[in-house]
């Protein structure tokens, strides 16, 4: 009898197809929960600003605080140091180039000045001196050799008599011998002196060289204490205004120390602190404006300092044309500064996006306006109103301009009215 077999309900390959089919399903929706949820984000569009990418004219420039300096300072440094024992002009006065400012005492530097005279006497005693011996000596070494000329033509004559003699034998050949001994000596000593005095006169000339180099010497030295002595009164070095005099009478100031400074008010000059990202686009020529009392005044860059400190490096502005009448020393002007000419160049508006995103990516609008995808791009120069774009947008889109705080994962906004 055939028995009856019952059909299974659950094989092993409907297990593992159930099994995969469900396992599919819950991946499905733990993406569209987690996964979603950390790209997408709802965004009321009040809280944020759009703007449109637009083609207008950018010049690239910054806005930079400079300060109104004079056009020229000389710093008024103590050459000899002292005490003060006058003081002619006051701080805040005008001087003229040559007035005397202030006068020192210095009692070590006057001694020394009067030591250096007395040398100098001296010394010009000690040649006169030198001299005159000089000559007395070369008195007495002429007449001693007159004395000694004299005797060789007397020993010469009889010489010569005494030659004609012996050949008559009417002499002796002892006397005749005698003779000739004492012409010979005689010629011999006049050779002799003639020498020395020859020498002793490049000597004596030679001594009073010496004595003439050591007086000139001593003179160059006291001209030197006395200029030492000149620099104890202060003289202003050009016409303007004394500044900060930092000197009262009796007070003793070292060498080298500062007690003030004369300004050329004639112009003015305007030191400009800018930040150090832009060294390198900051050069002499360029041009920069500000405003002062309705009206606009050019400046052009005269003078670059390439240090930085703290961050900056600072620079020398001077004007082009007309300096503001009421322009004072220490005023802080806000000046625009120009980094490039005018030209055609793909903008969108600055906002709070850039501190998030360094330029590197930006939200994008779609043209439903019910979204705005995250989107790369590269932005060039900018300006305190406009980034350039340079690749990533197309005019007429339209971007999220707004702080991306928060936005940071983000990949997409949902725009919500």
């Amino acid at each position: 009898m055939d028995k009856v077999i019952q059909k299974k309900q659950w094989t092993l390959k409907k297990v593992f197809s159930l099994g995969g089919a469900g396992g599919l399903l819950l991946l499905l929706l733990i993406y569209s929960f987690f996964g979603n949820s950390s790209a997408k984000l709802n965004v009321s569009q009040g809280k944020i600003t759009i703007a449109s990418v637009q083609k207008a004219n950018f010049q690239e420039f910054i806005v930079v605080d400079g300060v109104a300096q004079p056009i020229k300072t000389v710093f008024l440094d103590i050459i000899e140091g002292g005490r003060v024992e006058k003081i002619f002009v006051e701080d805040g006065y005008q001087v003229k180039k040559g007035d005397s400012i202030l006068k020192f005492t210095n009692t070590a530097l006057q001694i020394d000045f009067m030591n250096r005279e007395s040398q100098l006497l001296d010394m010009i005693n000690e040649r006169q001196t030198t001299q005159i011996n000089m000559r007395q000596n070369e008195l007495q070494t002429l007449n001693e050799l007159a004395d000694i000329e004299y005797r060789l033509k007397q020993a010469k004559r009889n010489h010569r008599r005494d030659s004609q003699l012996i050949k008559g034998k009417a002499i002796a050949k002892q006397v005749y011998f005698t003779s000739k001994d004492n012409y010979d000596y005689q010629q011999r000593k006049f050779e002799l002196a003639k020498r020395s005095i020859k020498q002793n006169t490049m000597l004596r000339a030679e001594r009073l060289n010496q004595l003439d180099a050591s007086i000139q010497r001593m003179q160059r030295n006291i001209g030197l204490s006395q200029r030492t002595l000149d620099n104890l009164y202060v003289i202003a070095p050009i016409s303007g205004q004394l500044s900060t005099l930092k000197a009262e009478v009796g007070e003793s100031k070292s060498p080298g120390e500062n007690i003030g400074q004369i300004d050329n008010l004639d112009g003015y000059k305007i030191n400009v602190g800018i930040d150090e990202h832009y060294i390198s686009k900051v050069y002499t020529g360029l041009k920069g404006t500000f405003e002062l009392e309705g009206k606009n005044y050019e400046l052009v860059v005269k003078k670059v300092y390439p240090e930085v400190q703290s961050g900056e490096f600072k620079v020398d502005m001077e004007f082009l044309k007309t300096i503001p009448a009421k322009i004072r020393r220490g005023q802080t002007l806000q000046i625009k500064l120009q980094l490039s000419s005018s030209q055609q160049a793909v903008l969108i508006p600055r906002g709070g996006f850039y501190q998030a995103t360094g330029g590197g990516w930006i939200f994008v609008v779609n043209p439903n306006g019910d979204k705005a995808v995250k989107r790369n791009i590269k932005l060039g120069r900018q300006n305190p109103h406009y980034y350039e774009v340079t690749q990533g947008l197309k005019l007429g889109e339209k971007v999220v301009v707004s702080s991306y705080e928060g936005y940071e994962n983000i990949d997409q906004l949902v725009l919500q009215k």
